[in-house]
């Protein structure tokens, strides 16, 4: 019996909005964007033009892909928002962002980034630990960036912090086609419902 695939027509992805130093990081965003348009997903993202943001947004738009921007109206003046998305949506504040982001999406790709980016995942992973959704979650793992956060997941497991099935909704791989094909056959598992995403 085959498995069921979810279907991932519109694809959240959290990374850095500046350029950082690695090339490699650097040119993977754009890839994601063309693989994304390659595969008639469309982008879900926080509306920059700047750093790996602006790269994967346009890797999709080269790529006559889809994309579509979120951005809180107090960072309108203090980013430089990308002019060319297909759409873009202002949002009051950064948890009204996040929501949006999440209703918009079917899945979440988190590629390398600083505190907001980490911020950003763990509270989407934290969702679906609580049973808030059964979306899958994707960690792209480009160079080894993630190495030292993936080695301390599992120590809190080993220590009892964390739940081995809590961290397995975490799809981990350094290829995105890869990891996209592991979002499509995720299945998670029932976890019990406690609070809504606005209690969070």
């Amino acid at each position: 019996m085959s498995k069921k695939l979810n279907n991932i027509h519109s694809l959240a992805v959290f990374c850095a909005s500046s350029d950082g130093n690695d090339k490699e990081i650097y040119d993977t965003a754009f890839e994601v964007g063309k693989i994304m348009a390659k595969n008639d997903i469309r982008l879900i993202y926080g509306g920059s033009k700047l750093g790996l943001m602006g790269q994967v947004a346009n890797g999709i738009m080269d790529h006559d892909g889809i994309a579509t921007g979120v951005i809180p109206d107090f960072l309108k003046t203090k980013e430089v928002v990308h002019t060319n998305l297909d759409k873009l949506i202002t949002t009051e504040d950064m948890h009204e962002r996040k929501l949006t982001i999440h209703e918009l999406s079917d899945a979440f790709l988190t590629l390398p980034g600083g505190f907001g980016t980490f911020e950003e995942l763990f509270e989407i992973v934290t969702w679906a630990q609580l049973g808030l959704h059964r979306k899958p979650i994707g960690l792209l793992n480009i160079g080894g960036f993630y190495d030292d956060l993936i080695q301390m997941l599992n120590k809190m497991c080993d220590k009892g912090l964390l739940k081995r099935e809590n961290l397995d909704i975490l799809l981990v791989s350094d290829n995105f086609e890869d990891l996209l094909q592991e979002m499509r056959e995720f299945e998670p598992q029932p976890v019990p419902k406690w609070m809504n995403k606005n209690q969070t």
